[in-house]
């Protein structure tokens, strides 16, 4: 029986819970020994550079993909088991809409291949941006569009909403619209979010937990409050032109030597002890450091680890 206890030791569900999963294709693996936890009622941001594993983690939370290894289990159900199909929605870059039909008529599909279709939802969603719903679809604008995927998406009343990069084609103002159409529709219904995307200030101003991959695997995961001040900024000068040995007792995930100077971003294992300048990074500068740093060890928040039982890895 899965652990549905959330991080404070209460009841509750865990969204997303991931157990040794991996996926290998013929050039090697996309993902691997992927283990983690995500809370209900969360908005996630999934983080990674091309080709990190993100679409290959989201193909698989959406059936998909098929894993490898390991297990991925939605609100404590199997991905396997057809009973999650009506708890998740998934939206893309792409946004496979039909084109010659009216956004009534897309509206209509929705209500027709999901039976807990919410239509009052759907047209507010659709009416708030004043999209004509006897236009066709290929006629409106990209936001346009965007934004009548995400009333069949909301339609749908899922518990989970998987996003992989669905305002990348967005011009600035279009974008900060969907956001707040997004963290509006998404709290109002309690609805868990995951959000792959390269933008990490939007990530910033939307997610309060986050998945870094890099190289196939979790280089961070768990709450974007807890993960950014588990870091510090240091700033001082070298020892015969290297970090110094005072430094030895803290991680440091990525370090610059300028001159006579270094920069450092460093998890630290107690107080400091040399003459340093000692600054709070931003969450940008810290997903960076690490996205560049694949061999630093992972970061864990309490709650979002969660250790692989009887998988298996070629």
């Amino acid at each position: 029986m899965a652990d549905t206890s959330t991080p404070d030791g209460t009841s509750g569900t865990w969204a997303l819970e991931a157990r040794g999963l991996g996926k290998r294709y013929r050039r090697g693996w996309a993902l691997r020994d992927c283990s983690f936890r995500l809370p209900a009622g969360r908005i996630c941001g999934l983080v990674g550079p091309n080709g990190a594993g993100k679409s290959t983690l989201l193909g698989m939370a959406t059936r998909q993909v098929q894993p490898t290894d390991g297990e991925l289990r939605v609100f404590g159900i199997p991905v396997r088991d057809p009973a999650v199909l009506p708890r998740f929605a998934f939206l893309g870059q792409d946004k496979p809409l039909f084109k010659r039909f009216t956004v009534a008529e897309t509206l209509r599909m929705g209500s027709e291949l999901n039976p807990g279709w919410d239509q009052a939802a759907a047209e507010r969603i659709v009416r708030s941006g004043q999209v004509p719903m006897d236009a066709r679809v290929g006629t409106l604008s990209g936001g346009q569009r965007t934004r009548v995927a995400f009333a069949l998406a909301f339609g749908k009343r899922p518990d989970l909403l998987l996003l992989d990069e669905p305002m990348s084609d967005l011009d600035p103002l279009a974008r900060d619209e969907m956001s707040t159409l997004l963290m509006a529709e998404a709290v109002e219904r309690g609805t868990t979010v995951v959000m792959s995307s390269h933008m990490l200030t939007e990530l910033e101003d939307m997610c309060d937990y986050l998945l870094v991959l890099a190289d196939g695997r979790i280089r961070m995961a768990g709450d974007a409050d807890a993960l950014v001040p588990a870091h510090c900024l240091v700033t001082g000068v070298t020892e015969d032109g290297a970090l110094p040995s005072a430094l030895a007792p803290h991680t440091v995930v990525e370090a610059k030597i300028q001159g006579r100077q270094f920069h450092a971003l460093v998890r630290p294992k107690g107080p400091f002890s040399g003459d340093w300048q000692i600054s709070e990074p931003s969450l940008e500068e810290v997903l960076l450091a690490h996205l560049r740093s694949p061999d630093a060890p992972s970061l864990y928040t309490p709650g979002a680890r969660i250790e692989a039982e009887g998988t298996k890895t070629a």
